[in-house]
């Protein structure tokens, strides 16, 4: 089970208000804990139109990572004419640093499903899909027994709640590359299909799984309608900031372990990064990675960013997967970016050639600088290259991919001139070129 950092007092609790229970399975403790309350609300106060209208104006965004508006989804996939609709929960939390949606999952399973409930019942879909990673077995099982134990209690299945609504929802556990956490690889996987992109739009919400208007939600963003429909949407656009109202959970990496928080968007990143606890004695902190593997890398100068998904974008940064990770003074910039820019090139799907090749150029210069081989046009090569692929882009992945290496280059430049004017790697981290004697490898 993920660890839950300690926050706050102060702090609302949204996603995770029922996390903790010993059996996050047993439905009667979660009816008891409030749990389909938002469900029952929105079949007999508020019906679909009034259910879209409530979580529009509360302001909620998708926690994905992009933050779109949810209302503004959910009436363009009820507004669409269509004799089927389909939603999906992608809980595929293809992060290897973050288990934020996986985590929620195992917690409180009954959370997602009442929002996926209230999310199919709102946009006339009878039928509703867990996507899910194959491989996490405690959150398949969880998902699975929240499943059968709400059909079996009337909250899915045939006429919801006396709705005259039916709502089926399947666990589809899947299994594939990084590219499965964007949404229209992750619908093609669903069809059995190779996993690569779509140009958009049309969007999914209009025409997505088998053709279909097709509501793809994260998780988090599911888990949140409940206490919107519940609470109201005034109590929830009161929380966290302006622009990016409620709760948001992180996922930190932290020299003591890892763990999960609720964190109020506006939160000023210092605090974000205050809960991973100290660094080791005689540490200081160099970097902070926000994002994910394709985050962008962020000095200490920037810890009065506020996490929001308009704040971290200006500085070069996003909330991707939820992703935080702390560096102190033994990491290389140079190595970090250079392992990043790798990964991204690897899972690179291939469809178009500028994230094909583009992505892999960007990795051959990042080995360079860490080589001590770098040319002297690599840095303007790296802003060109970079310049070219966001330009051209098909998805967010290889948008993203530029992060790590340009946010280096941006506020870490004097250690990559070190590498490729110098031919020193402060930290000692890159071989083989030379290093200071007293320089201690290593990072966390």
């Amino acid at each position: 089970m993920t660890t839950v950092l300690s926050t706050p007092a102060a702090w609302p609790r949204i996603l995770l208000a029922r996390g903790g229970a010993a059996d996050p399975t047993d439905l009667d403790a979660a009816v008891r804990a409030g749990a389909f309350e938002g469900l029952r609300r929105a079949v007999r106060d508020l019906g679909p139109t009034g259910a879209i209208a409530t979580v529009a104006a509360s302001g909620l965004r998708g926690r994905g990572g992009a933050g779109f508006p949810t209302g503004e989804k959910w009436r363009a996939c009820a507004g669409t004419e269509a004799p089927r609709r389909f939603v999906v929960a992608n809980a595929y939390g293809a992060d290897p640093a973050s288990r934020t949606d996986l985590a929620l999952i195992e917690l409180d399973p009954y959370a997602v499903l009442e929002g996926l409930a209230i999310a199919a019942y709102a946009v006339g879909a009878r039928e509703a899909i867990v996507a899910i990673r194959a491989d996490a077995a405690d959150a398949v099982r969880a998902i699975e027994r929240a499943v059968a134990a709400a059909t079996e209690a009337g909250f899915l299945g045939d006429g919801v709640l006396g709705s005259g609504r039916d709502i089926e929802v399947t666990v589809r556990p899947v299994q594939g590359a990084w590219m499965l956490g964007e949404e229209t690889v992750l619908l093609k996987a669903l069809e059995g299909r190779r996993g690569q992109p779509e140009q958009r739009p049309p969007y999914p919400a209009r025409r997505g799984l088998f053709g279909a208007p097709t509501l793809v939600q994260n998780v988090q963003t599911l888990a949140a309608v409940p206490w919107i429909v519940t609470n109201g949407p005034e109590a929830f656009a009161a929380i966290g900031a302006p622009d990016s109202p409620g709760t948001i959970l992180v996922g930190l990496r932290r020299p003591s372990g890892d763990g999960i928080a609720e964190v109020p968007l506006g939160t000023p990143l210092r605090q974000v990064v205050a809960l991973a606890g100290s660094l080791p004695r005689g540490r200081t902190l160099k970097a902070v990675l926000v994002g994910g593997p394709s985050g962008g890398i962020l000095p200490p100068s920037l810890l009065d960013t506020p996490y929001t998904f308009a704040g971290l974008r200006a500085v070069g940064a996003h909330v991707g997967s939820g992703s935080v990770v702390v560096a102190d003074d033994r990491a290389c910039i140079v190595d970090l970016a250079r392992i990043l820019t790798g990964f991204c090139a690897t899972e690179a799907c291939g469809k178009t050639i500028p994230c094909r090749i583009g992505a892999r150029r960007l990795l051959e210069i990042a080995e360079r600088f860490a080589g001590g081989r770098a040319k002297p046009t690599d840095p303007e090569l790296v802003g060109d290259l970079s310049a070219d692929m966001v330009g051209s882009a098909l998805c967010d992945h290889e948008r993203l991919t530029t992060l790590p290496l340009t946010t280096g280059m941006r506020y870490f430049r004097s250690e990559i001139d070190d590498h490729i004017v110098r031919g020193v790697c402060p930290a000692g981290v890159c071989r083989p070129i030379a290093a200071p004697a007293t320089s201690a490898a290593g990072a966390h």
